[in-house]
C-alpha cells in the first residue's frame, strides 16, 4: 500500500512538473508573439515609403482619379530638405524650378495633347513646402475637376505644412502621407483647415 501511495505520488508530482513546462513553453511563445508585434510597426512604415524617384514607366501614363499613376509619378524628395529650411517663408519659391519643358513632358507623359486654362495644373505629387523634388518622377498633370481636385490638394498641402512646422507630425511622415494616398488626409482633416496659401499652379 505504501509503496502504490509512493508511486502515486511520484506520477502526481512529474504530471504537475510537465505541466509548468507546457505552461512555460506557452509562455514563451506568447512573449515572442508580442515581441514581434511590437516590431511590425516599424517594418511596416518602411515598407509604405515609395522608392522616391523609381519611376516604372514614362509614358501610357494613367491618372487613377485625383491620384497620379504610381508608376510614372511615384514621387520624389529633396533627401536634405530640413523642417528648418521648408518651414522658412519663401522657400517654395526658392526652390521652384519647372521649366516649360518639363510640363510639357507631364502632359506627354499622361496622353494630355490639349487642355484648357486652368483644366489641369502640373503639380509636385509632394509639394515644394514639404521638401518634395522639381523631378519630373514628382509631377504629373492634376486636374480640377471632379473634386477632390488640385485646389483640394492645395489644402492638404498646407495643412501638413502647418503640422510638420507646429511639431505635430515628422517632415518624412508628411512627405509618405501625402505621396501614398493625400486623399486619406484631405478626408480626415479638419474641414475649417486652409493654411497658408500655396500657389503649386503650373
Amino acid at each position: 500500500m505504501k509503496k502504490l501511495v509512493s508511486t502515486l505520488s511520484v506520477m502526481i508530482l512529474l504530471i504537475l512538473a510537465c505541466s509548468a513546462c507546457g505552461t512555460s513553453s506557452s509562455t514563451s511563445k506568447t512573449e515572442t508573439l508580442a515581441a514581434s508585434k511590437q516590431a511590425s510597426p516599424t517594418s511596416t512604415a518602411s515598407a509604405t515609403e515609395p522608392r522616391w524617384g523609381v519611376q516604372t514607366k514614362t509614358s501610357g501614363c494613367r491618372a487613377n482619379g485625383p491620384l497620379p499613376d504610381k508608376e510614372c509619378t511615384p514621387g520624389d524628395i529633396i533627401p536634405t530638405a530640413t523642417k528648418n529650411q521648408v518651414c522658412q517663408p519663401g522657400y517654395a519659391s526658392a526652390v521652384r524650378n519647372v521649366p516649360t519643358s518639363t510640363k510639357t513632358r507631364a502632359y506627354r507623359m499622361y496622353g494630355i495633347v490639349s487642355h484648357r486654362p486652368g483644366q489641369y495644373e502640373v503639380d509636385h505629387l509632394v509639394s515644394l513646402e514639404l521638401g518634395g523634388s522639381n523631378d519630373i518622377s514628382n509631377l504629373w498633370p492634376e486636374a480640377a475637376s471632379p473634386k477632390p481636385g488640385f485646389h483640394e490638394k492645395d489644402r492638404v498641402e498646407n495643412y501638413l505644412h502647418n503640422q510638420v512646422c507646429s511639431g505635430a507630425i515628422s517632415l518624412q511622415q508628411a512627405q509618405i502621407e501625402i505621396a501614398t494616398n493625400w486623399l486619406n488626409v484631405y478626408k480626415t482633416m479638419p474641414k475649417n483647415e486652409t493654411g497658408s496659401s500655396n500657389t503649386d499652379s503650373q
